[in-house]
C-alpha cells in the first residue's frame, strides 16, 4: 500500500471518530501503585486537529487499500460489461484495452500509425474478490463512447471498495456510431438497469466471481455525457440512491429550465470542465444543477473541456483517438465528420490543460462524494469551498440542500 494511501486511511478514521463525537478512555492495566502519580484511573486522548484545506483535498486522490479485480460479463441482449471490484489482497498486475479493438474493422486496420492507443491502468484480469460486502455504481458512457472509457476512474474507485459496472450502449458507442446504431436512448436506460439486475444475479449464483459481494442496496448511477440523460432517467428507479453527471445535464435541458423534463428527486453530484464546447458547463450543467429537486452539488474545473472525464485524451499523444486518426493519414476523411471531430478533440487540445492535471481532482471529488452518500464518512470531506483554491486547477464550487 502507498505511504499517501496508509495516511489517507488514518487521517479518515482520525476525522470519522471527531465527526461523530467520539473520544477514546481507556483504563491502565496496572495497580495504580505501580504507576507514576495520577488522580485520574483513566486517560483521555488529546484532541484532534481538523487538517488544512490541502490536505483534505487529496483525500481520494490516490489509489484507495484494495487490489483492483476486473472482468467482463454480458447481457441477455448480448451487450458485453466490464466489472472493476474490490480484490482479494495480493493481486498484482495490469490490464488494458486498446481503443482500435472497438472500432469496425475497416476503420481500424487504416489506423497504422506508432502513437499511443492504449490505456494500461494496475488491475488484475478475473481475479479473486476482496471479503466482504461492496456497494454498486453503474456506470454510463458518452455518445461515441465505450464501456471501458473513464477507466482512470472506474478502476479508482473499486480501489476504494466500489463494484462499478459499465455496459456497452450500441445505441451510440463508438462500434456502432461509426457502423449503424442499434435502440435509442431509451434503450440505454434499460440497459444500465439490466446492468444492475445482472451483477445482482451474480451476487447469488454460485462460483461467480462476485458472489456474495455485492450490496444492492447501496447504488448510485454516473455518467459521462449522454451517459448523464441516460442515469437522469435511471435514477428515476428505486433501487438507485442518487447520481453523479459528468460533462453533462439533465436530459432535454436548456438555459430555461421551465423546458426540463422530470427529474429524480434524489442526492445528485453535477461536475462540469469549464471549456466544454460540446455540453456547456454554464448553459446546461448549472441550469441543471439549479433545477433537480434533490439535494445537489456542482463543480466546474477550469481547464477541463469534455473529454476531460475519459481516458481518450491520452491517445494521440494527447490529441484523442482524432490524434491517431490523424497521424494515420485520415485527416481529410474527418474534415467532413465536422461533429464527430470536434466531440473527439474537445477537452484534448489547447487551451485544455493536460487530462493528468484534471484526473486527480475528478477521482477525489466523485470518491469524497459517494462515501458521504454509502454511509462511509459522516460527511464530505474535501468538498467545500474551501478546497477550491488547493488544485492545479481553478473550480467553482456550488451545493444546495
Amino acid at each position: 500500500m502507498k505511504r499517501t494511501t496508509t495516511f489517507a486511511i488514518g487521517l479518515i478514521t482520525s476525522l470519522t471518530m471527531v465527526a461523530c463525537g467520539s473520544s477514546t478512555t481507556s483504563t491502565p492495566d496496572t495497580d495504580p501503585s505501580d504507576t507514576a502519580v495520577t488522580t485520574d484511573p483513566t486517560t483521555t486522548a488529546a484532541p484532534m486537529t481538523i487538517p488544512d484545506a490541502a490536505t483534505m483535498a487529496a483525500l481520494y486522490t490516490e489509489a484507495g487499500p484494495y487490489p483492483v479485480g476486473v472482468t467482463s460479463l454480458e447481457l441477455a441482449a448480448g451487450n458485453k460489461v466490464e466489472v472493476w471490484y474490490p480484490a482479494i489482497e495480493g493481486t498484482t498486475g495490469s490490464d488494458s484495452y486498446d481503443v482500435r479493438d472497438f472500432i469496425p474493422e475497416a476503420i481500424s486496420a487504416l489506423l497504422t500509425a506508432d502513437v499511443p492507443a492504449v490505456y494500461e491502468y494496475p488491475a488484475g484480469r478475473d481475479a479473486g474478490a476482496a471479503t466482504g460486502t461492496f456497494p454498486v455504481v453503474l456506470f454510463s458512457h458518452g455518445y461515441s463512447g465505450i464501456r471501458f472509457q473513464s477507466t482512470f476512474l472506474t478502476s479508482h474507485l473499486a480501489s476504494w471498495g466500489i463494484i462499478v459496472a459499465a455496459p456497452d450502449h450500441w445505441s451510440r458507442d463508438l462500434f456502432h456510431t461509426l457502423s449503424a446504431p442499434v435502440g435509442d436512448r431509451n434503450s440505454s436506460v434499460t440497459e444500465l438497469l439490466a446492468t444492475l439486475d445482472l451483477v445482482t444475479a451474480e451476487n447469488v449464483r454460485p462460483g461467480s466471481r462476485l458472489e456474495g459481494m455485492v450490496d444492492a442496496e447501496r447504488v448510485v448511477a454516473m455518467g459521462h455525457s449522454a451517459g448523464g440523460g441516460t442515469i437522469l432517467v435511471a435514477a428515476l428507479d428505486d433501487r438507485i440512491d442518487g447520481y453523479i453527471s459528468l460533462a453533462s445535464g439533465a436530459l432535454g435541458m436548456t438555459s430555461d429550465p421551465s423546458t426540463a423534463p422530470a427529474l429524480p428527486d434524489k442526492p445528485s453530484f453535477f461536475i462540469a470542465g469549464a471549456l466544454d464546447a460540446i455540453i456547456s458547463a454554464e448553459e446546461s450543467t448549472r441550469p441543471s444543477f439549479e433545477a433537480v429537486p434533490g439535494p445537489s452539488r456542482l463543480w466546474i474545473i477550469d481547464g477541463v473541456g469534455h473529454n476531460g472525464f475519459d481516458d481518450f485524451c491520452t491517445f494521440g499523444n494527447g490529441s484523442g483517438i482524432i490524434g491517431v486518426a490523424v497521424a494515420s493519414g485520415l485527416g481529410p476523411l474527418l474534415e467532413g465528420m465536422g461533429n464527430l471531430k470536434s466531440l473527439g478533440e474537445d477537452g484534448c487540445l489547447p487551451p485544455a490543460q493536460p487530462v493528468d492535471l484534471g484526473f486527480p481532482i475528478i477521482r477525489h471529488a466523485v470518491m469524497a462524494q459517494l462515501r458521504f452518500w454509502f454511509g462511509d464518512d459522516p460527511s464530505p470531506l474535501g468538498l467545500d469551498t474551501d478546497v477550491a483554491d488547493q488544485y492545479e486547477l481553478a473550480i467553482d464550487i456550488d451545493s444546495k440542500d
